[in-house]
């Protein structure tokens, strides 16, 4: 994989589950100055990046993408010869309940960053705005529910099924725009379901394992035969570096395992991992595994091709069983990192969205 070439970073929610894994991963190959610029919410947690806190190459700034002062002083500051736009609302439950939040961030908040972003490169000079890249993060949800046995590819049209969806391909459209219309030298990426350490534990595999070390049931979604493309953080990571490192402006890229398991399956195989570590007899987490009513507009199969990434030398290299052994550790021994988070309206719970829809007082 050729090494990354950007030597001041900025990353939009850099105190979530892949900004922050990707800024330790580029401090740890010092690759240059990295500056997280996030708001905080409830799923950003700055202890996730303790360890790094005091790195006189590592700049922490509080502030919302969708504040146009706030991302010009960023810019002007760190001078960056490349933009990783991680920061989103992205949790789909929480989408259908209150959209009006995901249009605020994911749609206002990417335009604000790729206006102030263009307007900085524009003053560049030749050789840094050839080396320039704005990497903006989206998800493979983009592209709605794959047919049985397909994989979706980067030139598929969108079908968005939630607003979270939605936002997220409003934002890959804007991104597209302003490459082609002012040469902002754009890429995106489609990711599928990322896992591991640090996620804040709404997401199903943190909820799954947090509720049976609390000896409560495993909540699945409907009949539990919907398909994901699981993918480990590290390897998402770096398919990030690649992009920004080999990836072509203007293009696109799929980043994923390009295998789709069915989410029952994939709770009994992490049920598995839990009986291994816990010293149990083979079973007894699965027996906890209860089904609940299911979304809402819930797409029944995600699933990636990832030849446009593979070409640029990625490749994941951990394997689903082992994620899942690695990710189950890690929380087993993280109990003081849980107790950080801010979870003042969400108490390890599935289903957010069966609740009655929020007032959205901006649409009234």
């Amino acid at each position: 994989m050729a090494k990354p070439r950007h030597q001041s970073l900025i990353v939009t929610g850099g105190a979530g589950f892949i900004g922050g894994h990707l800024i330790r991963r580029w401090l740890e190959r010092e690759s240059g100055a990295v500056w997280n610029f996030d708001k905080l919410t409830y799923a950003g947690n700055r202890a996730s990046l303790n360890d790094i806190e005091q790195r006189p190459d590592y700049h922490f700034v509080q502030g919302d993408v969708a504040d146009a002062d706030a991302v010009r002083q960023l810019i002007e500051t760190a001078q960056p010869d490349a933009i990783v736009h991680c920061a989103a609302e992205s949790h789909v439950d929480r989408s259908i309940e209150q959209p009006s939040e995901f249009v605020a961030t994911n749609i206002t908040g990417a335009y604000v960053l790729l206006e102030e972003a263009f307007t900085y490169w524009r003053e560049l000079s030749s050789d840094r705005q050839a080396e320039f890249r704005f990497l903006n993060v989206s998800t493979d949800e983009v592209f709605g529910s794959a047919e049985p046995g397909r994989l979706f590819v980067e030139s598929d049209a969108f079908a968005p099924n939630s607003p979270y969806a939605a936002s997220k391909a409003s934002a890959a459209h804007l991104c597209r725009s302003y490459w082609r219309t002012y040469g902002l030298p754009t890429i995106t990426t489609y990711g599928s379901n990322t896992y591991g350490p640090f996620q804040f534990p709404e997401k199903l595999l943190p909820t799954a394992i947090l509720a049976a070390q609390a000896g409560r049931s495993i909540p699945l979604y409907g009949d539990g035969s919907h398909e994901r493309d699981w993918l480990y953080i590290a390897d998402h990571c770096a398919a990030l570096e690649a992009a920004l490192a080999a990836g072509a402006p203007g293009c696109c890229y799929n980043v994923g395992s390009s295998k789709p398991i069915a989410n029952r399956d994939l709770l009994e195989r992490l049920c598995h991992r839990l009986d291994e570590h816990q010293g149990v007899a083979a079973g007894e987490n699965a027996r906890r595994i209860e089904r609940v009513t299911d979304r809402p507009g819930h797409d029944r199969r995600y699933g990636v091709d990832c030849d446009s990434i593979r070409s640029l030398g990625w490749a994941p290299r951990q394997t689903l069983d082992a994620g899942l052994r690695e990710t189950v550790n890690w929380y087993e021994k993280n109990h003081a990192w849980l107790a950080t988070l801010a979870e003042a309206d969400y108490q390890g719970r599935r289903g957010l969205g069966h609740g009655e829809r929020r007032s959205d007082s901006s649409s009234r």
